[in-house]
């Protein structure tokens, strides 16, 4: 066992873990952070997308120890005192979700373009959600609520 201590969502966290540990059995597990989903093991879902030094990275692709020192923010930490972001008010009014089980990679995704590029056309959205996959929706409404966050008008996209 190794003490791992890294930055998460604002707030500094050691813990003891096995080198094998992955960073998202560590925040769901070791911090009780259950957002960070784990829906394919082998990072072909971005569901399980988090923030590692400011960039998006798929947490089940990486251990813990890898993440010593860094600052690491998770879809909990997105909302300020109960209050949904930006992004997440853009899914919720758009429906950009239907099970929500990949939402919290595809917020997270978005968090890290949008940081990147503030007003993102239709096809940016499109190439960089590639990544992450949703079973429900077929994207439509997911890449009209980026549009939204982005502050961009979202009736230029045309219906599914």
């Amino acid at each position: 066992m190794t003490t791992v201590t890294m930055t998460v969502n604002g707030k500094s966290v050691s813990r003891e873990v096995e080198s094998r540990t992955l960073l998202s059995a560590f925040l769901r597990d070791g911090l009780n952070l259950t957002g960070t989903h784990i829906g394919c093991d082998t990072s072909q879902c971005g569901a399980c997308t988090v923030h590692v030094d400011g960039k998006a990275v798929k947490a089940c692709t990486m251990f813990a120890l890898e993440a010593e020192g860094a600052e690491v923010g998770t879809i909990e930490g997105q909302s300020s005192h109960g209050k949904l972001n930006t992004i997440q008010e853009a899914f919720k009014e758009h429906h950009g979700l239907q099970c929500g089980f990949c939402t919290p990679g595809m917020v997270m995704t978005t968090a890290a373009l949008l940081k990147d590029n503030p007003t993102p056309s239709e096809a940016q959205i499109r190439a960089h959600l590639e990544g992450n996959i949703c079973r429900c929706t077929g994207y439509h409404n997911i890449v009209k609520a980026i549009m939204a966050a982005s502050g961009q008008d979202v009736s230029a996209i045309a219906a599914a």
